[in-house]
């Protein structure tokens, strides 16, 4: 008798991993139109996880903003309504305030910082997001923000009298704007090409691909080719709803998502450079600002940055260490 006792004993882990799980479906809200490259990737990434798991994990998207804004969304997600996101930067940093990190004004030059960087930070970025109760699936980039407007902008000074765009709710660009003396216009995404048209803004900050899809390049003249800010966003969802899945599940699921993620950013990557010779050759000029004008646009940016730090939007600690990669990958 004792001896069935412990042979049953010893087996309880297998017949408790053969117990046929119950299903888990994700409810995931994003900006992405159905159709986009963005959609296409993660619909194709829930097929294979329903596929490995049997049916037992499944995603269930609202695509095209259908939820509303990264605000909406995290409300929703906080009462329930919904699991998760895929939440642009700006979003992420309103849960966990360090991933407003990747967004300071001018911290990255080109894309190989951006790759240096990423490749050490990202991971702290996401255990940090885990600390605040969601699991994320890595973050793809959405291009550098260049700025756009109808006469050259070189220097700082260039500003005086424009009327700017920021995103609602964007302290950081509101912050480095003012360093430079101007009050920018907050409005929502959907209303910049109605405002560029009736004259309301004159100038805005975005990527070629946004511009091109946003049909912004149609009403600018120059833009200035410094990286003004790198855009970024990623999936998350929360911990607890997570947690249903059995840990061959879980992994399924990172795996199979974060393929996804590492292939969207690759090909935004790709995406980004063809824009930028699009909208060239539509006629947009390029505006090239000499050494002395991009150490004025910097110290306009290190403004934001300090108060982010100083009001504890931004951790001390990351921010050294990130700078401290950069200066030394800079003098290699």
């Amino acid at each position: 008798m004792l001896k069935r006792v412990a042979l049953f004993l010893s087996l309880l882990p297998a017949i408790v991993m053969l117990q046929p799980a119950h299903a888990v479906t994700f409810k995931i809200a994003t900006l992405a139109p159905n159709g986009t490259m963005w959609m296409n990737e993660m619909r194709a990434a829930a097929k294979t996880i329903k596929e490995k798991t049997n049916g037992k994990v499944k995603f269930r998207f609202y695509p095209g903003g259908v939820m509303g804004s990264d605000k909406s969304v995290l409300r929703k997600i906080r009462i329930g309504q919904l699991h998760g996101g895929l939440i642009t930067g700006g979003g992420l940093a309103s849960v966990y305030h360090d991933a407003n990190l990747y967004n300071l004004p001018f911290l990255f030059r080109d894309y190989s910082e951006v790759d240096y960087i990423r490749q050490q930070i990202d991971p702290l970025l996401i255990k940090g997001l885990r600390s605040k109760g969601f699991v994320s699936f890595g973050f793809s980039e959405g291009g550098f923000a260049y700025m756009m407007a109808n006469k050259p902008l070189k220097e700082v000074k260039d500003l005086a009298g424009l009327k700017v765009w920021i995103p609602e709710g964007d302290r950081i660009s509101q912050l480095a704007f003012e360093a430079g003396n101007v009050s920018p216009l907050p409005l929502p995404l959907s209303d910049v090409l109605t405002g560029l048209q009736t004259g309301l803004i004159d100038t805005v900050a975005g990527s070629p691909v946004g511009a091109i899809a946003l049909q912004w390049y149609t009403q600018v003249s120059y833009l200035t080719d410094a990286p003004l800010m790198y855009l970024y966003g990623g999936m998350m969802v929360k911990e607890k709803q997570f947690k249903k899945l059995s840990k061959a599940h879980q992994k399924i699921t990172m795996d199979e998502m974060g393929k996804a993620f590492k292939r969207i950013n690759d090909q935004n990557r790709k995406d980004d450079h063809r824009a930028k010779e699009v909208i060239k050759q539509q006629g947009i000029k390029f505006v090239q600002p000499n050494h002395a004008d991009r150490k004025l646009w910097y110290k306009m940016a290190d403004h934001a940055t300090q108060t982010l730090l100083k009001d504890k939007q931004l951790g001390q600690g990351l921010y050294d260490k990130t700078t401290d990669l950069l200066a030394k990958y800079r003098k290699q």
